[in-house]
């Protein structure tokens, strides 16, 4: 059982998985969470299966990664879908994935918006409530803004996280990828990102971020949960 949101000392780490871009295998043997795409911007149910199953084995929290249903842009492209679409479209991809991961001894833990729509709905009421109708009751794991917000009014478990390996604004939202210097790729300074927002050098948060679909992703991961084990934080799932 994860931890209520906040403990002390207490830390996640989470990737983004299934999206056959990385060594799934490698990052499900340091992370604590795993991100699973749905097969809207990426994936499948095979692919689906074998990270349940590796990730069952290890004990490692699955969380269902939502997205547009936009394989050719991976999901990084902001879509005017409509409430009812969007609900839908979350609902399958997560019924899907609970089947799955269920087939795989495990079960779904929580729900992350991929790419655009993470992004989207920070601001955007009408698709933050599609995706929290099309969700059911699950944590929901973001950054403050519509979705969390909403979550939290309607009796949700809000999980907030952060990115040690993006660069972030003045208003405290993640520079776009288009940006110089957006992606940070120095494994030493994603480690000590990851350990500042960790132990409070930033807004608080309950999981830290290693993008799967950057190079270097492994590296990044193992060097972020050395320097966290080293600062004294526990690692555990949410």
């Amino acid at each position: 059982m994860s931890p209520a949101p906040g403990v002390p000392g207490v830390i996640d780490l989470n990737a983004d998985l299934g999206e056959e871009v990385t060594d799934d295998a490698a990052l499900l043997a340091v992370v604590t969470s795993a991100n699973v795409a749905c097969g809207y911007h990426a994936g499948n149910p095979a692919i689906m299966r074998v990270v349940c199953e590796e990730a069952a084995r290890r004990g490692v929290s699955v969380g269902a990664q939502v997205s547009y249903a936009d394989r050719e842009n991976f999901g990084r492209v902001a879509l005017d879908v409509g409430y009812d679409v969007l609900r839908e479209q979350v609902d399958d991809q997560v019924g899907v994935l609970s089947a799955i991961a269920g087939a795989a001894g495990t079960v779904v833990r929580y729900v992350k918006p991929h790419g655009a729509l993470y992004h989207r709905v920070i601001d955007d009421p009408d698709q933050a409530a599609a995706v929290l109708a099309g969700s059911g009751s699950l944590p929901v794991l973001g950054m403050p803004g519509e979705l969390l917000t909403q979550a939290a009014a309607a009796g949700r478990t809000v999980l907030h996280e952060g990115f040690p390996d993006r660069a972030y604004g003045p208003d405290g939202r993640l520079v776009a990828r288009s940006e110089p210097g957006a992606v940070i790729s120095d494994t030493g300074q994603i480690a000590r990102r990851a350990v500042e927002l960790a132990t409070g050098g930033g807004p608080h948060v309950d999981s830290v971020c290693v993008h799967g679909d950057t190079p270097g992703a492994v590296d990044h991961a193992r060097a972020v949960r050395r320097a966290l084990e080293a600062a004294g934080l526990e690692l555990r799932g949410l």
